[in-house]
């Protein structure tokens, strides 16, 4: 996550970059925008506020040199020279046409922009930003035309969205620049990450948990819903999160153990879909590893262990409470009605 207190935009341009796929070109400005101060006031955190809660980050990938990565070299290009600012961002922008192979891919607004004194991790450095605008909202605007005012439909930009962005930030460690990225339109996110920014996920204790926590929830979708029904299915992600609250480090062994107890078919199975999804996902889900507390948060508000009933019932289990279910709640079948039901128990209600 970013902090902005103190932030400036040193250099700012807009290009726009075609579709070659419909004949739509692209078109350069030669020279960097003058803001005036309620615009700058208003495109600061247009820009900037999307990464505020942006946990995971990146860095940049190249099957052969990392040195050939596009956007890695001109971004190292900006930070040495800023001179350079204006002929590297129609680079940028002529490589991101190149990354335009369907017709789906929207036509749009670049912004480019060079950061001063942005905080990322207690560090203060710079920043550049590469912004992609491709959804343009209808607004009035009033105008006066023969003493009478009048009122006219334009399209402009939103202050609220930003549909496609990046940060890349002048700071390294063990696996190269760190790179942050948003993305509101994800039908087409292979365009933006892997074709047009070319990165991968960072090897850190965030992803770590994010990857076992995704695996977990498809493991219970894929298995535990399929075999065993929804209700062991949300426990079993009721007892996922309550292993992850209450231990720091994560060791898959222990994991097993906690969730499989002695049923040693279900611990082989875990194994093997584990395999699996590192194949089917191209990622290393690590044995043992630190939990990300804030990962940990982002992705429980994201599990859903509601029961839904064909009689238009629903039965909400409460994600903090993995035992609640085998307590309080019973799975039967009614030989008279020739229906399953639930038996729920309670002293008073809430």
């Amino acid at each position: 996550m970013i902090k902005r207190s103190r932030v400036a935009i040193s250099k700012f341009i807009i290009h726009k970059v075609g579709n070659k796929f419909n004949s739509a070109t692209n078109i350069f400005s030669e020279d960097v925008v003058t803001f005036d101060e309620e615009s700058y006031e208003l495109m600061k955190p247009f820009l900037l506020k999307p990464f505020g809660n942006v946990i995971e980050s990146y860095r940049f990938n190249h099957h052969s040199n990392i040195e050939l990565n596009e956007i890695n070299n001109y971004s190292a290009q900006v930070f040495a020279d800023p001179t350079t600012f204006i002929d590297v961002s129609k680079h940028i922008v002529n490589h991101l046409f190149e990354q335009s192979n369907s017709a789906q891919i929207k036509t749009g607004d670049v912004i480019i922009a060079l950061f001063e004194d942005i905080e990322y991790k207690e560090v203060i450095t710079q920043a550049l930003g590469i912004f992609k605008i491709e959804n343009k909202v209808d607004f009035f605007q009033t105008f006066m035309e023969k003493d009478i005012l009048d009122v006219v439909v334009q399209k402009g930009i939103s202050t609220k969205k930003l549909d496609k962005g990046c940060l890349i930030i002048n700071s390294t460690d063990g696996e190269g620049k760190v790179v942050l990225s948003v993305d509101t339109n994800n039908y087409d996110a292979q365009y933006w990450i892997k074709n047009f920014l070319s990165v991968k996920y960072a090897d850190d204790n965030n992803q770590h948990t994010q990857n076992y926590i995704e695996m977990c929830k498809d493991f219970s979708e894929e298995v535990i819903k399929e075999d065993f029904g929804v209700h062991e299915k949300s426990k079993f992600l009721a007892k996922t999160v309550d292993f992850f609250k209450e231990n720091e480090q994560i060791n898959i062994h222990d994991f097993k153990d906690y969730l499989f107890e002695e049923d040693e078919e279900k611990k082989t199975r875990f194994d093997d879909y584990k395999k699996q999804f590192e194949t089917e996902n191209e990622v290393l889900v690590r044995n043992q590893f630190a939990v990300s507390d804030i990962v940990l948060k982002k992705q429980k508000q994201k599990i859903k262990t509601e029961i839904k009933l064909d009689t238009n019932i629903q039965i909400k289990l409460d994600i903090d409470a993995p035992d609640a279910s085998a307590e309080y709640l019973e799975q039967g079948y009614d030989e008279e009605r020739k229906m399953k039901f639930y038996k729920v128990f309670y002293n008073e209600e809430d």
